[in-house]
């Protein structure tokens, strides 16, 4: 069978809520209307730190599809204030949110324990706060999300292959920035990271084969497999990945901005910064050639995100190993399609209907996880108010 990226259908109910008129939708689900009625109507378990996770109704998998999101709505309204990215969290809320992930990928691992069966991942995405709220196809909730996903690897054989030049895909040309003009010296850069438990790997050696993605991108085995998530120094190098990934983000786009080839204020990594970046002829060409691009071209000039966001995955590869990647997040570009699988989300309730008892009551058996771990306490949703499936 070809390597080539797919393109799923996934099926999902008629919309609860009606978007007033006149309000685009991406601002609509940025309204604490919205963020109420997602904790009311789909949200399964919240910890005193209001780490929330919930049901994904407009959702990437009918397998399984839950996301954890920091849900700072309630004492932050204003959307471009709230925490977007990990480093932007407190040191308590960082346990939690680590305890969390552990917890909801082991049970998935166990739960799918075949990689030739399903794929497995868990993506961390930051929501730039830099986005315009009613651009089309920005991140509709402006707080950090961990999102849980499982796809049955029959479904990607069946469904039809993606095109190969689809904005998801292409990360609406930012990507190829990575990986096409700076993935010598990304890479070279992210070298630097004392690295003890993740060892680095090729992604030719560790992308999914069906897909052949993901491709290019710095990445990491977590040696030792699932028993190393309780290890809390692998969640210190995860953060480290994320430290670097944000070092090379501030000093590129800043030099695309100023000109200026200096060492931001909050870099992590300075002196690395100083000598591998800057010094780079390569990184500081491909920086010229971008501000010329954004001076000359408005619209290529809208899609910058000067602010740095990030798409950080954790999966199972083919042979059942744990692989760390980490890659940028700009327009249209959601966390499945760093492992080349574009979702296309369809209107049909009578599918929904069919596969919403099984998804359920598995988003509950893992919350019972959750549970016995006692850092919070479960969202009685009208779905699951005894905590069983009840349709609506």
């Amino acid at each position: 069978m070809k390597s080539a990226a797919r393109e799923i259908i996934t099926p999902r109910p008629k919309m609860s809520l009606t978007i007033p008129q006149g309000m685009a939708p991406v601002e609509f689900f940025n309204s604490p209307t919205n963020l109420k009625n997602l904790a009311e109507e789909n949200g399964l378990f919240r910890t005193p730190e209001n780490l929330l996770m919930y049901r994904k109704l407009i959702g990437h998998s009918l397998e399984f599809d839950t996301s954890i999101i920091l849900d700072t709505s309630k004492h932050i309204l204003d959307p471009l204030g709230r925490p977007v990215r990990r480093d932007q969290m407190s040191r308590t809320q960082k346990k939690v949110w680590n305890q969390m992930t552990r917890i909801l990928f082991e049970y998935m691992l166990k739960k799918y324990s075949d990689p030739a069966q399903h794929l497995v991942l868990c993506g961390e995405a930051s929501l730039d706060a830099t986005w315009p709220l009613n651009k089309p196809g920005v991140p509709s909730i402006r707080m950090i999300h961990n999102h849980f996903i499982v796809f049955p690897m029959q479904d990607l054989e069946t469904a039809k292959q993606a095109n190969p030049t689809d904005q998801n895909l292409t990360d609406s040309g930012h990507h190829s920035l990575f990986l096409r003009h700076l993935s010598g010296v990304y890479h070279d850069f992210l070298e630097i990271l004392d690295l003890q438990i993740l060892s680095p790997i090729s992604t030719t050696e560790s992308s999914i084969k069906l897909t052949g993605y993901p491709q290019g991108l710095p990445s990491w085995e977590l040696k030792g497999g699932v028993d190393m998530l309780k290890n809390q120094y692998f969640w210190h190098e995860y953060e480290q990945v994320l430290l670097g990934f944000l070092d090379f983000y501030r000093t590129f786009f800043s030099l695309v901005s100023t000109g200026d080839p200096k060492v931001p204020e909050q870099a992590n990594f300075p002196q690395q910064v100083s000598e591998v970046l800057l010094d780079s002829s390569r990184f500081q060409r491909v920086a010229r050639d971008l501000r010329e691009q954004v001076i000359q071209d408005p619209q290529f000039a809208n899609e910058i995100r000067w602010r740095p966001a990030y798409k950080q995955l954790l999966y199972r590869d083919d042979k059942g190993r744990l692989i760390v990647t980490i890659s940028q997040n700009s327009v249209g570009n959601a966390i499945t399609e760093l492992l080349g699988i574009v979702v296309k989300r369809e209107e049909d309730e009578a599918a929904y209907a069919a596969a919403e008892p099984g998804l359920i009551g598995r988003l509950l058996e893992a919350r019972e996880k959750l549970i016995e771990a006692n850092i919070g306490e479960v969202i009685a949703a009208p779905s699951w108010k005894t905590g069983e499936f009840v349709p609506q």
